[in-house]
C-alpha cells in the first residue's frame, strides 16, 4: 500500500540458520530505529514467514507491524545449516515464491537459500551466486543459471543472491541502503561494528527499479528486460512483450516506473557496467558492447551522466580483485 514502510520478509524453511534469521531481524530493527530519528522519519517493517504445517500456505508468524497486511517488498531466504534443501522440499516453496515475484516482490537468497530460490525457475539466464563449495551441486541442479561463485553479492534488481553463510550481513546492509539510504546504512554498520558492503558507496547507490506499482503488464516487461540484460529495447519489442499498443505502453511504463523506457534501460545497462568495471578485466570499450552499446562514446556519456564518474575513474576507485574476496 502507498505510504506503508517497505517490508522485508524473512522466509523460514527446514534447516534455516536461526542465527542469521534473528541477526537480520535485529540489524533491520537497529536501522529502522536510526532512520526514525532522522528528519524524514522513515522506517522498515520486518516479518518472518513460515508454514504452520505440511501443505499449508506460508504466512507471517512474526511482524513488527502487527495487524498490517499486503505483500512484502522483499522476501529473503536466509542461509541454511548443513546440505541445501532437496528439490522435493524446495519445490513446496517455489510456487508461492513465483507468485510473489510476479506481483512485484523482490526475492533474495543467502548461501544455500539459493537452492530454494532456484526451484522457482527464476534464476534461469540470471547471473547468481551461492557458497563456493556448493558450485558443482548448484550447476547440476540449475544448469540454466549463470553461476559466479567469485562474487559475494549479485544484485540484479528484482533478484539478489549472496555467497557465504555470513553474507547475510552484507545483504541486510545492502537492503538498508536501498530503502533507508546510505547514511543510515553506514551508521548501522558503525554501531554494530561491521564493515559495510565493499560494493556499496554512499553516493553511488545502485539502481533499484520500482516493482510494486501494480501494473502487471509493465512488470512483465521489467522482468523481461532484467532477464535479457536489456539488449532488445526497441519500442515495438517492449510493447509486444507487455501486450500493449505502443502509446499506451509508453504512458503506463512511465507512470508505473517513474522513467521513460530510454531512461530505465540506461540505468539497467549502467548498473551492469558498474559491476563489470568492478569485477571484470575487460576494457571499457568492450564493456560498452557487453551491456548493449555499439558506440563506446555514447556509453561513456551516459555512464558519466548517471554515475558522476567516467568509466575509467569508476574502475580506479572501486575495482575489486575477485581473487581477494573471501567466499564467506
Amino acid at each position: 500500500m502507498v505510504g506503508q514502510p517497505p517490508e522485508i520478509g524473512l522466509v523460514t524453511y527446514p534447516g534455516v540458520q536461526m542465527a542469521a534469521l534473528l541477526g537480520m531481524t535485529d540489524l533491520f530493527k537497529v536501522a529502522a530505529g536510526l532512520a526514525q530519528k532522522g528528519s524524514q522519519g522513515r522506517t522498515l517493517r520486518v516479518s518472518h514467514w513460515s508454514r504452520e504445517g505440511e501443505g499449508q500456505a506460508l504466512q507471517r508468524v512474526f511482524d513488527t507491524a502487527v495487524g498490517a497486511s499486503g505483500n512484502a517488498t522483499v522476501l529473503l531466504l536466509p542461509p541454511a545449516l548443513g546440505e541445501p534443501m532437496e528439490p522435493e522440499g524446495a519445490a513446496e516453496y517455489a510456487t508461492w515464491l513465483r507468485q510473489q515475484h510476479a506481483s512485484g516482490v523482490t526475492l533474495g537468497s543467502v548461501c544455500a537459500g539459493a537452492f530454494v530460490l532456484g526451484e522457482t525457475g527464476l534464476l534461469d539466464g540470471r547471473t547468481v551466486t551461492t557458497h563456493w563449495s556448493f558450485e558443482p551441486q548448484f550447476r547440476s541442479r540449475f544448469p540454466a543459471a549463470n553461476l559466479d561463485t567469485d562474487r559475494l553479492i549479485i544484485d540484479d534488481g528484482d533478484i539478489i543472491t549472496a555467497g557465504g553463510v555470513m553474507a547475510w550481513i552484507d545483504v541486510a546492509l545492502k537492503l538498508v541502503d536501498r530503502f533507508l539510504g546510505p547514511t543510515v546504512m553506514l551508521e548501522t554498520a558503525r554501531i554494530l561494528v561491521v564493515d559495510p558492503p565493499g560494493r556499496e558507496q554512499s553516493y553511488y547507490s545502485s539502481f533499484s527499479p520500482i516493482l510494486s506499482h501494480g501494473d502487471a503488464q509493465v512488470l512483465k516487461t521489467q522482468h523481461w528486460l532484467q532477464a535479457t540484460a536489456a539488449r532488445a529495447v526497441d519500442l515495438k519489442t517492449l510493447a509486444a512483450e507487455a501486450g500493449l499498443e505502443r502509446r499506451t505502453f509508453l504512458r503506463r511504463f512511465q507512470r508505473a516506473t517513474g522513467y521513460t523506457t530510454t531512461e530505465y534501460v540506461q540505468r539497467l545497462r549502467v548498473g551492469k557496467a558498474r559491476e563489470l568495471l568492478q569485477f571484470a578485466s575487460l576494457p571499457a570499450d568492450a564493456i560498452a558492447w557487453e551491456v548493449g552499446y555499439s558506440d563506446p562514446g555514447a556509453f561513456r556519456k551516459v555512464f558519466t551522466k548517471l554515475v558522476g564518474l567516467t568509466p575509467g575513474e569508476y574502475r580506479r576507485r572501486f575495482r575489486i580483485d575477485s581473487k581477494a574476496v573471501e567466499p564467506f
